[in-house]
Order: C-alpha cells, then sequence, then structure tokens
C-alpha cells in the first residue's frame, strides 16, 4: 500500500468513529419522539436508494450473483438488523457505561482473534501494544464518567447481551472482507444495508402511528437526515473502503475514537463534563492508535 494513501484510510476512519460518536449527542432528543427500532430503520431505510444510486454511477451496474446476494442477506440480517435492535435491549438492560464498555471494548479484540478464518491478516507485536494503549484509554473514558462501571446482578441481562455485540459485531466486520474482495466496499455495502433495512422493518409496525408526525420539529428532521446521509451512506461507504484497505483487525481499534467522540458530544450538546480520567484515557488511547498506525509493513490479505 502506497504510504500517502495509507494516512486517507486511517484519516477516513478516525473521521467515521467521530462521526458516530457524535451521533449519540445528535440523536438522543430524537429518541425522546422515536421508539429505538423505529429510529434505527429510519436511519437505514432511506439510506438504501442512495447506495444504490452511488453504486450505478460509479460502478454502473448493482447486481450480484445469487450467492452473494443470499450471503449478503444473512449478513444484513446479522449485522444490521440483529446487532442494532441488540444495542438498543443492551442499553435497556444496563448501564449506558456497562453497555459501551462491553459493546465497544472487546471488539477489536474478538477481530483480530477471529481475522485468519476470514482474512490474512497477521496478528504483529505493534498491534498488541497499541491495542492494549487504546483498550486502557476507551477504559478510562468509559469508566471514568459519572456512571462508572455497575457490576450488579440487575445489570447481568444487558451486560451479556452487550458482550455478545461485540463478538458478533466483529465476526460481522471479518464476514464482509472475502466478499470485499471479489466485488467492491461499496457493492457489499449498499446489498448488506438493504437486506438490514428490510429484516428490520416488521419490527417497527407499532411504531409508526406512536409518532406525532404533524408536531416534528427541524432538530426531528436534521436528525434523521444525519443519521441516513452521514452516519450511514458517507460514514459506511469510508469505513468499509478504509477497513479492507487497512485491514478489519486493525482497523476495529479506531472504533476506541467513538465513545471519546460521544463524551466530547455531551460537553457541546448537554453540558456534560469530562473527567481528568477521561483525559488521561484519551491520551492512552491516542498513543495506542498512532502506534498501531506507524507500523510500517501493513498485513497481507487474501480472499
Amino acid at each position: 500500500m502506497d504510504k500517502d494513501k495509507k494516512w486517507i484510510y486511517y484519516l477516513g476512519l478516525i473521521a467515521v468513529s467521530i462521526i458516530w460518536g457524535a451521533n449519540f449527542g445528535v440523536s438522543r432528543s430524537a429518541m425522546e419522539t422515536f421508539d429505538p427500532i423505529l429510529f434505527s430503520f429510519l436511519r437505514f431505510g432511506p439510506a438504501v436508494p442512495f447506495f444504490f444510486l452511488i453504486l450505478l454511477i460509479k460502478e454502473g451496474s448493482v447486481g450480484l450473483p445469487w450467492k452473494a446476494v443470499l450471503q449478503l442477506a444473512l449478513i444484513g440480517l446479522i449485522g444490521v438488523t440483529g446487532l442494532e435492535i441488540a444495542v438498543m435491549y443492551s442499553i435497556k438492560y444496563t448501564t449506558l457505561a456497562n453497555a459501551s464498555l462491553l459493546n465497544v471494548a472487546p471488539w477489536p479484540i474478538f477481530a483480530a482473534l477471529f481475522a485468519p478464518l476470514f482474512v490474512k491478516e497477521k496478528f504483529t507485536r505493534r498491534l498488541g501494544v497499541g491495542g492494549a494503549a487504546a483498550i486502557v484509554g476507551v477504559s478510562f473514558i468509559i469508566l471514568g464518567g459519572a456512571e462508572g462501571l455497575n457490576l450488579s446482578s440487575d445489570h447481568m441481562t444487558g451486560n451479556l447481551l452487550a458482550f455478545g455485540i461485540s463478538i458478533v459485531g466483529a465476526l460481522f466486520n471479518l464476514a464482509c472482507m472475502p466478499l470485499m474482495k471479489r466485488y467492491s466496499s461499496l457493492r457489499v455495502s449498499a446489498w448488506f444495508i438493504m437486506f438490514g433495512s428490510l429484516f428490520m422493518l416488521p419490527f417497527t409496525a407499532g411504531s409508526w402511528g406512536k409518532v406525532d408526525w404533524s408536531e416534528l420539529q427541524t432538530g426531528h428532521y436534521t436528525a434523521i437526515v444525519y443519521n441516513v446521509l452521514i452516519c450511514t451512506v458517507f460514514a459506511f461507504v469510508v469505513w468499509n473502503a478504509s477497513m479492507f484497505k487497512i485491514g478489519a483487525a486493525r482497523a476495529n481499534f479506531f472504533r476506541y475514537v467513538v465513545p471519546a467522540a460521544a463524551v466530547v458530544a455531551g460537553l457541546i450538546f448537554f453540558d456534560e463534563g469530562i473527567t481528568a480520567w477521561q483525559i488521561i484515557g484519551a491520551l492512552f488511547m491516542a498513543a495506542g492508535l498512532v502506534w498501531i498506525s506507524t507500523e510500517k509493513k501493513q498485513p497481507v490479505q487474501a480472499g
């Protein structure tokens, strides 16, 4: 990989993580109006035509062989429908801090462990050291907040669900990699998001009538547009393209920027404080990610 282009992909991963983290602030008020699953559908469903339009303009066609279509239907069911609903319920049955830590922190570890099952990526010493520093950093960021870690048995269901999300999410990312090798990250993204949206639609059946659509304000529409165009269309195109070039194991450690961006969003949108532990954690995380991204030899990938 060209050294100059490598930095573009790392910047892409960081930018998307900031976008996803900021979305906690953008969407929090909208979630008071919309059922969480309905809001998830409003994020992914309207994005589908944009994906296929971009795909048609860029690549001249949108089709896939039936075998790949069936694979992406399963990936969409698990990686979009299943994960999005699971995230909502994990937050419902445990604290936000617990859900964030157990969802975010183990995800890159599982991606690194499972990577050899899908692609030929080397787990290097630099990745291990940088990843460990980033894990310490993201733990400080999440646990340094007001809630902290709550190990009460009352939260066990949500804790286990959040931990399961990190395993399934890592497998979801890795399952896309061989398909991206044969087709393109854009084509793969368009199809699995389409299927994920279709499978999610039945779960919204009882939610549409609960929304007073005539009372929606500019902020609600802004949140939906931000989720559709920025958090989904732009973010998935950039993330998957960058992940394919950098490698899934390495790229997923950049998910640790998400909770850091969420903390900053909380400060900007809701005047929430930032603690010294969170600042220390951000420094640890940044050091770990810089250490990972400056490795000269990139892992070899194969379909």
